[in-house]
């Protein structure tokens, strides 16, 4: 638990760096171009693809903090709000402006093999951070940092699995409904799958998938239409906090309980990443049943790989971040992925 709590003060502290510099993320776009001094600094492009919840923030500031002169770097930041048109037009500006790298955090997995070609053609590297990109060249990009978003689905999904069997639930007594994030993103396709191919392989009635979007707005509108829909829900699967968030007000607003007592009607929601400090409240109020981790802070991790391109070296192309699990129920201590066993940490209340 100590690990999210310090998560979740780097981003209040970075919030609040930001608000007493008087500059919000969308002002950054276009920061340190031009003088003669930066002209001496290693210059990144970073196309970040938007602003859509905490982690993501979260993530932004790391980048920001880590690409600073006195570490001898210039960053130009540039906002894609979510769409790739703006991602495309962004990495197109950086090869005009001539940057010595590319970092771009892909907001979806297909479609970039017209504009990667041309950063290549152009002599400059492209580390690709949290998301993916589905290219059949993977010259394209020099290297990936960011989570196992399957293997977060799968601890995930044996936590349930564990709990149900800890409270003597048969597999066909849950009826859960999936809160997806953004469709195509790298990190929806790996938790879709791993909740998926539980749900198959255990027997559990899983009902709908719906997108949420990543956003505690989307999450909290879909649930509401979920529980139109069903009226046997009692597990929601939130592919992260923004939307267990926007969930749990839908279940609420609808006159049900949220909780883990399955045996008693509540519907029991679980949830990633473990930024969003009202989600950790949650948790600790036990409104969030479990967490898998989802560690934003990738700039110092995405620093160190260009390092090392800038000395010449070459990085491993995969480079994956470890993450645990957190949970407010005292009655699974550990899950098993594989034949690997991984330990769940309690949520202080």
């Amino acid at each position: 638990m100590k690990k999210i709590a310090k998560i979740a003060m780097v981003l209040l502290l970075s919030v609040a760096v930001m608000t007493g510099c008087g500059s919000s993320l969308a002002q950054m776009d276009n920061t340190n171009e031009g003088t003669t001094e930066e002209k001496k600094l290693i210059t990144v492009g970073f196309s970040q693809l938007g602003a859509e919840s905490d982690w993501r923030s979260a993530n932004t500031v790391s980048m920001q903090s880590a690409f600073v002169p006195e570490e001898g770097y210039n960053l130009i930041y540039k906002n894609g709000q979510q769409k790739q048109a703006n991602q495309i037009t962004a990495i197109r500006t950086f090869i005009q402006q001539e940057v010595d790298y590319i970092v771009l955090a892909p907001v979806t997995e297909s479609g970039w093999d017209t504009v990667l070609g041309e950063a290549r053609d152009a002599g400059i590297p492209v580390i690709l951070v949290d998301r993916r990109v589905d290219v059949p060249d993977k010259t394209l990009y020099s290297c990936w940092v960011g989570s196992d978003f399957e293997l977060e689905g799968r601890k995930m999904a044996a936590w349930i699995k564990s709990y149900a069997q800890s409270i003597g639930m048969d597999a066909d007594e849950l009826h859960i409904v999936n809160i997806q994030g953004t469709i195509g993103s790298t990190a929806q396709i790996g938790r879709t799958r791993g909740l998926a191919n539980a749900a198959r392989e255990n027997g559990w009635d899983l009902m709908a998938e719906v997108s949420g979007d990543f956003t505690e707005t989307k999450g909290r509108e879909v649930m509401a239409g979920l529980l139109k829909r069903f009226d046997n829900i009692n597990v929601v699967y939130c592919e992260n906090d923004n939307e267990a968030i926007g969930a749990i007000d839908a279940i609420e607003a609808a006159g049900k309980k949220v909780g883990s007592n399955l045996r008693k009607g509540e519907i029991m929601v679980v949830s990633f990443d473990g930024v969003n400090k009202e989600a950790l409240d949650y948790a600790k109020e036990g409104k969030i049943s479990c967490i898998a981790e989802c560690n934003p802070l990738h700039g110092p991790r995405v620093k160190a790989l260009v390092d090392m391109l800038v000395a010449g070296e070459t990085p491993d192309k995969f480079n994956y971040v470890d993450e645990r699990l957190f949970s407010s129920i005292p009655d699974v201590t550990e899950v098993e992925v594989d034949g690997v066993s991984y330990a769940v940490q309690s949520i202080d209340n």
